[in-house]
């Protein structure tokens, strides 16, 4: 694992410079050294298909900061590249922002994500959210940006404002973000191309854009969203989509047929499974140890 303080560095340097850094959205393990295998700028834990895959259990708040610091912890260490983390609200009040905030931290996590909604949080791109008080908010990213040791530990401040509160509330929110010493501001779900233009124009700060196929925004082209001043965009579903309609079509024809021939899905080779999974590593300690043996 390369060193966390040098996988913050690198993000931190791209963001400032508000250089475009496209995050593989992951969600486990398999995912995760997948994604971390084609070396992009960073990757992104995502809550909705970590909970999904771990728990079973739809993203409305029904995760803990344990069980989701475990998690950023195993992709920490298993991947080199920058992580950027979901982690909701902060779990609690300020004294839970601020040990959330130092838990992912020291689980070696580049940059955490937190949110406006009220608890239960809710899936960005799902009706009926709510938002906390807009000096509430503010204060909740102070508590974060005061909290953390490295200051190259990221702090993304997203609003969920726009679908119940309307844009000018969300740039409003935004702005307040950056002032009170967010890194990043992510203004979730905005419904048009003109309004991602609008938040870059009016938003002094690095934009987070995400990009839900089928959600409630646009999915916008990486030119674009370089003109637009947008910094870092997300993936967060597209892997996990991928991997469910995979599985899906799989399960279906052997269910069908009784059998995996004549399977149109196409399958990873087990070979490189077995490499991705680190079992070349395995084999080379248990070759050196049974020639000592002898």
């Amino acid at each position: 694992m390369a060193d966390a303080a040098a996988k913050r560095a690198q993000l931190a340097h791209r963001v400032r410079r508000r250089e475009l850094t496209v995050a593989l959205g992951v969600f486990e393990m398999i995912s995760a050294r997948l994604a971390d295998r084609y070396d992009p700028p960073a990757l992104y834990m995502t809550g909705y298909g970590t909970v999904a895959s771990a728990l079973g259990l739809p993203d409305a708040g029904l995760a803990t900061y344990s069980e989701m610091v475990t998690r950023a912890k195993l992709i920490c260490d298993a991947t080199q590249s920058p992580l950027i983390a979901d982690a909701d609200t902060g779990y609690g009040g300020l004294l839970n922002v601020a040990h959330t905030v130092r838990g992912y931290e020291d689980a070696g996590v580049c940059a955490i994500q937190l949110e406006d909604q009220e608890f239960p949080k809710k899936c960005g791109h799902t009706p009926g959210r709510r938002v906390i008080s807009f000096a509430d908010a503010v204060r909740k990213i102070e508590v974060a940006a005061d909290s953390r040791r490295d200051p190259n530990f990221l702090i993304v401040a997203r609003t969920d404002a726009r679908t119940s509160l309307g844009l000018d509330e969300a740039i409003a929110r935004g702005k307040a973000f950056a002032q009170a010493g967010a890194d990043v501001v992510f203004v979730e779900s905005p419904e048009s191309e003109a309004e991602f233009e609008r938040i870059g124009q009016e938003v002094d700060a690095p934009l987070l854009a995400n990009m839900v196929e089928a959600g409630r925004s646009p999915v916008i082209p990486a030119d674009t969203l370089r003109r637009f001043g947008f910094a870092v965009a997300i993936y967060p579903g597209t892997g996990f989509c991928a991997a469910a309609q995979a599985l899906d079509s799989t399960y279906a024809h052997i269910a069908k047929t009784g059998s995996s021939l004549g399977l149109e899905t196409p399958l990873y080779p087990i070979e490189d499974m077995h490499r991705l999974m680190g079992f070349e590593e395995v084999w080379d300690f248990e070759k050196k140890w049974a020639e000592d043996e002898t």
